[in-house]
């Protein structure tokens, strides 16, 4: 008898029609889907919740893992529910909230000097993480194909529920964005909508587009120049979350994006931040910079010309903007909020 599935209550995430930004753009089918509503503010419950069920179903009890922050704090969450302990050995740069998150659910957590950036000391860990999810009662959980299938399907759901919330009066998907650090996110929703594909709920799949710092460019710059593989980086993006030196998934996400027509986007950090702030006050999204990266990929297509008006366009949004407070701050660094009487309030409103 199979075990049942293990949930926090993770899936199911809206998909929300863009106001102003999109308009704005000149694109007037741009939507949003939501994933910064699952129970620990991002996708990587998703995964979490497939792995954990995993566990329970083979009896292990311990988690070991690395992650540049919501991985992390999925996995930790969904193991101090299941009765689990967590290690996680984190990404350097990892914002400082994320780890906060982790503590929080009682994992221990180590900030290794260099991992994520570098990919000799990258290398190095993740051989040493295998060998401690070597365990009999242990499983190494690293959101990625490479490592870990099982749990990455249970992110394919979110391509399964967009071909679902797309109706037949909004047509199909034309394109769709996802930022990228390792890539499997994009890999995981071009398989769910694979999936549908073969079920005959769609016939065809959209066009998929990996969007990356800058700073990080293991997957987009060789999409766009046209090479089939992937590469390893000195990564020098402050955009937490999307700092994954190493090749991971790139390969299989070059492929995908190849396949569908799609292509890859290169954006800046300080674009990045403005992204984050627009979705913020003009659609009243609050999400993390990694999440507001395949937003800044769509408005460079469309600035390029590569979008039409009609198309329709989808977004992943992938994590809370609480999970970053540096992000937030600086967004806020103009804005104060004093302590004044009610006397000055009177003033200030009148």
């Amino acid at each position: 008898m199979e075990s049942a599935y293990f949930t926090l209550g993770e899936g199911h995430t809206p998909l929300i029609k863009s106001r102003r930004i999109g308009p704005e753009a000149g694109l007037s089918h741009l939507y949003f889907k939501l994933e910064t509503v699952n129970p620990t503010g991002s996708y990587k419950d998703r995964f979490a919740a497939a792995a954990i069920t995993d566990m329970l179903a083979q009896g292990k009890k311990r988690v070991v893992t690395c992650s540049s922050g919501n991985a992390g704090s999925a996995l930790a969450a969904y193991c101090a529910a299941a009765g689990m302990s967590c290690q996680v050995a984190v990404f350097i740069g990892a914002p400082e909230n994320k780890l906060k998150q982790m503590l929080a659910y009682g994992a221990a957590v180590w900030r290794i000097e260099g991992f994520g950036a570098d990919p000799e000391i990258s290398g190095k860990v993740f051989k040493y993480l295998k060998q401690l999810g070597s365990a009999a009662d242990t499983e190494l959980q690293v959101s990625s194909y490479q490592f870990n299938p099982i749990g990455m399907a249970g992110v394919e759901f979110i391509g399964r529920e967009l071909v679902e919330q797309i109706s037949e009066e909004q047509g199909r998907i034309d394109h769709l964005f996802c930022c990228a650090g390792g890539g499997g996110l994009l890999l995981a929703v071009y398989r769910g909508f694979q999936s549908a594909c073969q079920e005959e709920k769609i016939d065809r799949l959209p066009a998929f587009h990996c969007v990356q710092p800058a700073g990080n460019n293991t997957i987009a710059g060789p999409l766009q120049a046209g090479t089939d593989r992937a590469q390893t980086c000195q990564s020098t993006t402050k955009i937490g979350g999307l700092q994954v030196a190493s090749v991971l998934d790139g390969n299989d996400v070059i492929a995908a994006c190849r396949e569908t027509g799609g292509n890859g986007y290169l954006v800046e950090d300080e674009y990045v931040y403005e992204v984050q702030a627009l979705l913020a006050r003009q659609e009243g999204i609050f999400c993390e910079p990694a999440a507001a990266v395949s937003l800044a990929g769509v408005l460079q297509a469309a600035a390029e010309g590569k979008i039409q008006s009609e198309e329709t366009v989808v977004c992943v949004i992938t994590g809370s903007g609480f999970k970053d407070q540096g992000s937030v701050d600086r967004m806020l660094a103009d804005t104060t909020c004093p302590v004044i009487s009610f006397a000055e309030f009177i003033d200030q409103t009148a």
